[in-house]
């Protein structure tokens, strides 16, 4: 029987699954005066007493560059208030950071009475059931149906300031995980890097750019691989006719790889989907890079025949070496709640992520000790 002691254990919001950062203040950069490169180095680590310093030292660095560089006064009003909204974001989400969270996205047009609208707020509450908040655009349409599905206490909104359609829906309008956004592409980083697990309904321009946004990041492995549902009504046809496209077109050009069609799953069944989404995390918990090996954190140790099976089944994702079952790497002695995960560790070469998240799918399956 499972323990599941970790499953509320919460991973740092690396979305990109990246290195360990070096302690080290050598990446800092200079303002092209030293006095003021002292200056701003005294000042981090008189705010900032830890590690950490020389992040703040390198933030304040490239500000002043900014201000004195060849930049607009516009760019730099854009720039300043991208950095905001991303601290603004992550203020927001922090105090949630050790619950799972699937984002919703779908059309804006889509109206209560209609299958969409009541399948998404069927599918919401059953995340919300298995312990999911949702996250959306807090908009009309679908994005309204998740928040109003998951109930304002597990809703947040994520809403974009548009001529035309700016205010949030009536489920998370006041709500204080409601955020406004000036640009999408602050918007969508939220959405890629807060989320464990996405689900999208039918959409137009916009839910396309929202599901391939974070299909391409997936695939080209700079964020972490989390489920992707392509959800449709009973009976629909939006995303088999969709699928039918990535087939028949990028599929038969050779454009993508046939393991590429194993980072989404295409579903009219509510079922299928929840189950999508929580059997992703039925043993495993998250995955980063350590220099150049991969760290696959578990919740539960694999048995060791199962494991020799798995090394075997899945010898290709090996780029040098062997895969190994084992405890945490002395690099990451800073993740003291995770010091006691078990552990596969290999090298990868950081290619064909469709074929990582196959092996993610069998190490949820493997029998555990």
């Amino acid at each position: 029987m499972s323990k599941r002691k970790h499953r509320d254990v919460p991973q740092e919001k690396d979305f990109t699954g990246g290195m360990i950062n070096s302690a080290s203040c050598s990446y800092v950069g200079t303002t092209g005066e030293k006095a003021l490169d002292e200056k701003i180095s005294a000042l981090a680590k008189e705010i900032d007493n830890s590690e950490g310093f020389c992040l703040l030292a390198e933030l304040m660095t490239t500000a002043v560059r900014i201000s004195r560089g060849a930049v607009s006064q516009g760019d730099f009003k854009m720039m300043n208030r991208a950095l905001k909204e991303m601290r603004i974001s992550s203020e927001v989400f922090n105090p949630y950071s050790h619950i799972k969270k699937v984002g919703i996205f779908g059309s804006a047009r889509t109206k209560p009475e209609e299958v969409e609208y009541i399948t998404t707020v069927k599918f919401a509450e059953r995340m919300r059931e298995e312990g999911f908040m949702t996250i959306t655009g807090a908009g009309p349409g679908i994005m309204a149906a998740g928040n109003e599905g998951a109930g304002r206490e597990n809703s947040f909104g994520l809403n974009i300031s548009l001529p035309f359609e700016s205010s949030a829906n009536p489920f998370i309008a006041g709500d204080e995980k409601l955020i406004d956004y000036n640009y999408f592409f602050t918007r969508k980083l939220s959405f890629v890097k807060e989320a464990d697990a996405a689900v999208a309904m039918p959409g137009g321009f916009g839910t396309m750019d929202e599901i391939f946004e974070a299909m391409t990041l997936i695939q080209t492995g700079k964020a972490v691989i989390y489920p992707l549902v392509l959800l449709d009504a009973k009976g629909g046809t939006y995303w088999k006719f969709w699928n039918q496209f990535i087939e028949e077109h990028l599929m038969r050009l050779n454009l993508i790889s046939e393991s590429d069609f194993a980072l989404f799953k295409v579903t009219d069944d509510i079922e299928e989907a929840v189950s999508e989404i929580v059997n992703f995390y039925r043993n495993f918990h998250s995955y980063r890079f350590v220099g150049d090996k991969l760290v696959v954190r578990l919740q539960d140790a694999i048995d060791p025949d199962a494991f020799d099976n798995l090394a075997t089944e899945f010898a290709d994702i090996v780029k040098s070496g062997t895969m190994q079952q084992r405890g945490a790497l002395p690099e990451e002695e800073n993740e003291v709640e995770m010091a006691e995960m078990p552990r596969i560790v290999l090298r990868h070469g950081r290619g064909d992520m469709g074929r990582l998240r196959q092996f993610i799918d069998a190490i949820n399956v493997a029998t555990i000790v």
